[in-house]
């Protein structure tokens, strides 16, 4: 079975899924090129490195592979379906982005105009200087300006807590600040008034540092468009695009297919993930009311292979315009206002490979992952997607860097 993304030409990808039997997606391709990325999962699986996940593989618009290995529930041996969902997390941020840069496009969002303009609270946000025992904290003035390109690209200064600066952990706890998943009744206008009473890790653009910025650009994004930003994201990005199975909050017709997550036990025998912070069902349960630019979306393969071919496509997918080509150059650009060493730089939507890179992935490719173990990249100069989904949290498992080297490593 043959599918492109080019509309006009043979079955769009919803056409190719859309009303499939369990029995019809085995018929979905499998290149013998990739024998050895099959036979490299199956052995991760038997190891018990991953439970389970899907591999899609595009070239040109057309898919090469298409295949779920392992499985969904290990411990009741239900094996993993090409339709599965899975919750994205970090890949989240560049749909977020490309949202932003929709409204800069025409003319409702300045990337250089200072968040506060925004959102008021941010004004006179400072630099953490300590946190006391008390978890009380003091602070000195910050002397540059948080922009909304800085939310962007990592440079805002504000971090991570949970995955991030420890101290900036207790911080968050103490005000009640949302940094990873939540089921509580909680919105992005309130979070980010939380999150102005904390404080900045550094000067904003001083150095890349993962960020929570993306979270805070939602607001930002809800404050210039006028309406809530799941709304938005799917009027603009998501409808557009095909992408029927992306989605903060699941639906009931879809919450089945959600894959659970899994963490290897003290016997490395798999478990249900727990953690103390948050519950792994916040897609479907719970108030339901946050939405996370940085880690919130749940979707599949199929779907963010879509996304990701409208920006090989310079900003258009089946003939719907997305994004103009100019716009698809800035977002490919090099954001960083101090150089850091490493094999690639940070776009305004993406993490793409340097020119004389000597890393996995060829120059020009844009990549980026999952907290729950989720990764892709995209070529442009070979036009090929690699993308990697599974569900785990805490496992050893080199998949995700085994994958790239084969699907990208024979490009370079």
């Amino acid at each position: 079975m043959e599918a492109k993304f080019f509309a006009g030409v043979s079955l769009s990808l919803m056409a190719l899924t859309v009303g499939c039997s369990g029995e019809d997606l085995r018929s979905f391709p499998r290149s013998a090129r990739f024998a050895t990325l099959d036979s490299m999962m199956d052995a991760a699986v038997l190891a018990d490195a991953v439970p389970g996940g899907v591999v899609y593989i595009v070239q040109d618009g057309e898919i090469l592979h298409y295949d779920a290995f392992g499985w969904s529930d290990p411990l009741d041996s239900i094996p993993m379906s090409e339709e599965a969902i899975f919750r994205i997390c970090s890949q989240t941020k560049a749909l977020t982005s490309t949202a932003a840069m929709i409204l800069w496009e025409r003319g409702l969002l300045d990337l250089d105009k200072p968040v506060f303009n925004y959102i008021p609270a941010f004004e006179g946000m400072a630099v953490l200087e300590t946190v006391h025992p008390d978890s009380s904290h003091s602070t000195v003035p910050a002397r540059e300006v948080m922009t909304v390109r800085h939310l962007m690209t990592h440079q805002s200064g504000i971090p991570y807590g949970e995955i991030g600066d420890p101290r900036f952990k207790t911080l968050y706890e103490k005000h009640g600040v949302v940094d990873l998943f939540t089921t509580d009744s909680i919105t992005a206008a309130m979070n980010c008034e939380r999150l102005a009473a904390t404080a900045l890790l550094h000067e904003p653009g001083a150095q890349w540092n993962y960020s929570l910025g993306l979270d805070v650009l939602v607001r930002v994004i809800e404050v210039a468009s006028g309406e809530p930003f799941d709304i938005f994201l799917r009027r603009e990005v998501l409808e557009p695009l095909g992408m029927k199975d992306t989605y903060f909050h699941l639906p009931d017709s879809l919450a089945g297919r959600l894959v659970e997550v899994w963490e290897p036990d003290v016997d490395q025998r798999w478990k249900p993930h727990m953690h103390s912070r948050y519950s792994t069902d916040y897609p479907v349960a719970g108030a339901q009311t946050y939405l996370s630019g940085g880690a919130g979306l749940c979707s599949t393969p199929a779907d963010y292979a879509r996304f990701l071919q409208m920006y090989l496509n310079r900003g258009v997918l089946d003939g719907r315009r997305i994004l103009q080509e100019s716009t698809v150059d800035s977002v490919m650009t090099n954001q960083e206002l101090n150089p850091r060493d490493a094999n690639w730089y940070q776009g305004l939507a993406f993490g793409v490979e340097k020119p004389n890179s000597n890393g996995p992935l060829p120059p020009g490719a844009f990549f980026w992952g999952g907290y729950f173990n989720t990764t892709y990249a995209a070529d442009p100069e070979s036009q090929t997607i690699g993308i990697l989904m599974k569900q785990t949290y805490g496992a050893n498992d080199p998949t995700s860097a085994q994958f790239l080297s084969e699907v990208f490593g024979q490009l370079r």
